[in-house]
C-alpha cells in the first residue's frame, strides 16, 4: 500500500506526525512504502516493523533511518508512541556534509534496508518528547520558514546522537562518514585550543592523521582547508572582541594568543583587508558607547 503523503510534505519537503495519524490517514491500515522520502522514526516503546520483508523488535527510545523505496508494515501498534519525520533530499541537503549522511552506508543507503540507533544515555522521554516532538510542533504553529529551519536542525541532531552512539568501526566502513567525524572533533578541540595552537599539525597529530588528510577532510566536509578554519576562529573571535568588550587591540591581541601585537596587526589586515585599529573606529561609529 503506498501512504498518501501529507500537503505539509508536498509543500516543504518535510513532515512530522505521530504513527496513530499516519495510520489514521492510511486507512487504519499499517502497511506503508517510504517512496522517494528519506524516513526516521523515533520509537519511544517496543515496536515491531517489517521492512523489506525482515521483522525488527525495535526497543523503546530508538530512531530507525529507512531510505526512500522500502516497504515496511508495522506490527500491533495501538498505545505504541512513535513519530515520523519524513523528508526529500532537497529539504535536507544544505551542504556537503549532508549529502554524506544521506547517501551514506549506514544511514539511508540503497544496499540496507534499516539502521537501528539505540539511546543509551538516561533521557527521560518527556524530556526527549520536548526537544524533538514538542519544539517542532510549537514552531509549526508560529512560523513556516522557522519551521522548517528548526526541522532541519533536528533532523541533523538525531542524525549526529546516531552517529555518535555508533562503534567506530561502523563508521569507518564508510569513508565519508569517516571525514564528519574527524572535522566534528577537530571543531571541538579548535573551540578549546585556538588561542594556543595555530598550526594544523598539532591538530593532525592530536587526531593521528596527516596534515593533508586533514586538510582533506576539512575541504570535503566544511569546503575550507584546515589552515582557512583556524584563521576563520581567530578572525570570528577578534571581531566579537572588537564589537562586545571594551578591550584595547593589544589585550585583545594577547587574548588570542599573539605575543607580539605588531604581528596581530598584520594577521588581521591579511585576513580582513582591514587594522584591527579600524574595526574599532568603525564599531565605535555603529555602537558609540554613552555613560
Amino acid at each position: 500500500m503506498t501512504y498518501t503523503i501529507t500537503d505539509r510534505l508536498k509543500k516543504t519537503g518535510f513532515s512530522m506526525n505521530p504513527l496513530s495519524y499516519v495510520i489514521e490517514r492510511n486507512g487504519g491500515k499499517r502497511d506503508f512504502n517510504t517512496l522517494e522520502y528519506f524516513n526516521i522514526w523515533f520509537i519511544f516503546d517496543d515496536l515491531e516493523m517489517i521492512i523489506e520483508g525482515q521483522s525488527y523488535e525495535v526497543k523503546g527510545i530508538s530512531t530507525v533511518f529507512i531510505g526512500p523505496h522500502k516497504s515496511m508494515v508495522f506490527g500491533e501498534c495501538k498505545g505504541k508512541e512513535a513519530y515520523a519525520f519524513s523528508f526529500s533530499s532537497i529539504f535536507y541537503e544544505q551542504c556537503s556534509t549532508d549529502s554524506v549522511f544521506l547517501n551514506s552506508a549506514l544511514f539511508f543507503n540503497y544496499g540496507r534496508d534499516v539502521f537501528i540507533s539505540h539511546y543509551t544515555g538516561d533521557v527521560p522521554k518527556d524530556i526527549m518528547r520536548y526537544f524533538l516532538i514538542t519544539r517542532l510542533q510549537e514552531f509549526q504553529k508560529k512560523d513556516e520558514r522557522l519551521f522548517v529551519s528548526a526541522a532541519h536542525n533536528t533532523v541533523e541532531t538525531i542524525i549526529l546522537d546516531a552517529l555518535l552512539a555508533t562503534n567506530q568501526e561502523e563508521i569507518e566502513k564508510d569513508e565519508k562518514l569517516e571525514y564528519v567525524s574527524y572535522v566534528n572533533r577537530f571543531r571541538v578541540m579548535l573551540q578549546r585550543d585556538f588561542k594556543t595552537q595555530k598550526k594544523v599539525s598539532y591538530y593532525a597529530n592530536a587526531l593521528h592523521i596527516t596534515t593533508r588528510k586533514l586538510t582533506s577532510m576539512t575541504e570535503f566536509i566544511a569546503g575550507k582547508s584546515a589552515k582557512e578554519m583556524i584563521i576563520d576562529k581567530l578572525v570570528s573571535e577578534f571581531e566579537k572582541s572588537v564589537k562586545y568588550t571594551t578591550l584595547t587591540i593589544s589585550e585583545i591581541s594577547y587574548q588570542l594568543g599573539f605575543s607580539d601585537e605588531a604581528n596581530f596587526t598584520n594577521f588581521i589586515k591579511k585576513h580582513t583587508g582591514k587594522k584591527p585599529t579600524e574595526f574599532r573606529s568603525l564599531v565605535s561609529c555603529v555602537f558609540p558607547f554613552s555613560i
